[in-house]
């Protein structure tokens, strides 16, 4: 029963955090993708994984800062959006899966040749 409660809370997350940053009004925020939401703690904690495709790293840095200050208005967004007394605490992060994926599939694309090179000389 946990498991569907902690499910339920990431997904309605997943949606509403979204919706939360389109309500500010600073541009950078407004567009940032929610790749996925994961509740720790008893749903105390969320850790919010963004999606960093357009941005460096100082980007990157530049609007976890501002994330930051806006919490509290995205947690009571999603609180009262939801009927809940308490939002989780929000962790914003960049989600490099993706990167480390692409990566995973270059090495074995290398590996593949290399094979195919032994086999073949």
């Amino acid at each position: 029963m946990k498991d569907i409660k902690l499910q339920r809370t990431q997904s309605v997350l997943k949606e509403l955090i979204p919706e939360a940053l389109a309500s500010l009004n600073d541009v950078a925020l407004q567009n940032l993708t929610v790749i996925e939401v994961i509740c720790k703690r008893g749903r105390y904690d969320a850790d919010i994984y963004l999606d960093k495709a357009h941005f460096d790293l100082n980007e990157q840095n530049q609007i976890i800062k501002k994330l930051k200050k806006v919490s509290n208005h995205l947690e009571f967004h999603c609180a009262s959006a939801e009927g809940w007394f308490k939002s989780p605490k929000f962790h914003f992060k960049f989600d490099d899966q993706l990167e480390k994926q692409n990566q995973m599939e270059e090495l074995f694309k290398q590996v593949e040749k290399e094979l195919n090179k032994s086999k073949n000389g």
